[in-house]
Parts: C-alpha cells; sequence; structure tokens
C-alpha cells in the first residue's frame, strides 16, 4: 500500500524538540509583565449538593463597604436568589446549616418590604440561555470583620437559591431550596 505524502511519520530527536521548546519560552521575555488581578478579601468556592464547582464569589473591602464579584456556573436561564447566610457551614443536600439570612439588625427580609431589609439580602441572579451567571453586587456600610461585621465568630455562607426572591416575603422572599452554598473564607496574606 502506498502513503499518500501527508501521512508521512515524522522522528525528531528530542534533544531538537526540548532545544526548540526552551527557545520558545524565552521568546516572552523582554515584554511586558501581565497585570495581576487584585487580591479579594474575601472568598467562597460555591459547590452544589453533590459537592460539584457551581462558580466563586470573590469579596473585596472598598470605600462604601464590600463589593461581591460573583461567576456562577452550571445554571440553567432562569432567576436565582442570592444572600448572605449568618453561618460559615454547608452541609449537603440542604445546606440548612448555613443558617438564616445575615440580619444583624433584626429587620424583615426584602428590599421592597416596608420593615427590611436583612444585610444578607442580594439582587437576584438572572442567567440567560448559555451564559455563565455573573453579578456585581454591593453591600453598603458593611464590614467585613470586627463587631458587627459579615464575619463572626461562626463565619457566614453565601447561598443561592433554586427561585427568585419576591424582595418582600418574610423570611426568605420565598425564593426555594438552597441549591448551591459557599462558606466565606478570609483569604490569607501574602
Amino acid at each position: 500500500m502506498i502513503k499518500p505524502p501527508y501521512a508521512k511519520t515524522w522522528s525528531i530527536p528530542a534533544a531538537t524538540l526540548l532545544g526548540a521548546l526552551a527557545l520558545t519560552g524565552c521568546a516572552g521575555m523582554g515584554k511586558k509583565p501581565v497585570a495581576k488581578l487584585p487580591v479579594p478579601d474575601a472568598y467562597a468556592e460555591l459547590v452544589d449538593a453533590r459537592g460539584a464547582d457551581r462558580g466563586r464569589v470573590d469579596i473585596f473591602k472598598d470605600g462604601s463597604g464590600l463589593r461581591f464579584e460573583l461567576v456562577a456556573r452550571g445554571f440553567g436561564a432562569g432567576t436565582y436568589g442570592m444572600h448572605v447566610h449568618t453561618t460559615g457551614q454547608c452541609d449537603a443536600p440542604k445546606f440548612t446549616t448555613a443558617g438564616p439570612h445575615w440580619n444583624p439588625t433584626g429587620a424583615q427580609h426584602g428590599r421592597e418590604n416596608p420593615m427590611g431589609a436583612h444585610h444578607g439580602d442580594l439582587p437576584n441572579l438572572v442567567v440567560e440561555p448559555d451564559t455563565i451567571g455573573r453579578a456585581t453586587l454591593q453591600l453598603v456600610g458593611t464590614r467585613l470583620t470586627g463587631d458587627g461585621a459579615m464575619l463572626d465568630a461562626d463565619g457566614a455562607a453565601f447561598v443561592i437559591h433554586a427561585g427568585p426572591d419576591d424582595m418582600k416575603t418574610d423570611p426568605s422572599g420565598n425564593s426555594g431550596d438552597r441549591i448551591v452554598c459557599g462558606v466565606i473564607v478570609t483569604t490569607p496574606a501574602g
């Protein structure tokens, strides 16, 4: 059988291949370094009841409080309630160990409730078809650590619910089951 010319087998000595790879690595020298992303002050790795990776939320201290940068993976198109919960535990499958919404002032639930809102009440996450859920959330007047802060002695958790938050029904906005949870931890200095 005659092989066509494009089916030729090539044999390159290992020393030649390693030398070419070493030269390729040097090609980037002398260029400006890539800008480093800011390191969050805290974060939560989000998982579902099976322990599968469902995203991450990075938390940054800023001049007005805390900024949350969320990337949520594996969600179908839809609207999902999100909250900061009082306890830094995420025991599957129901994530009830995360406790209720973080509510240091004793308010009722919901940004549209005249007696609300909890500090842990967040806007809904809206995921468009065939996209990754992304959101930037601001908790004005909130501190990460210290007296009355989000991360107290038993920590805190970030929870995503099965349905949308109606923004008014106490205590949880009728947002349904807790389907994703992540324990909020501070980023090690370094």
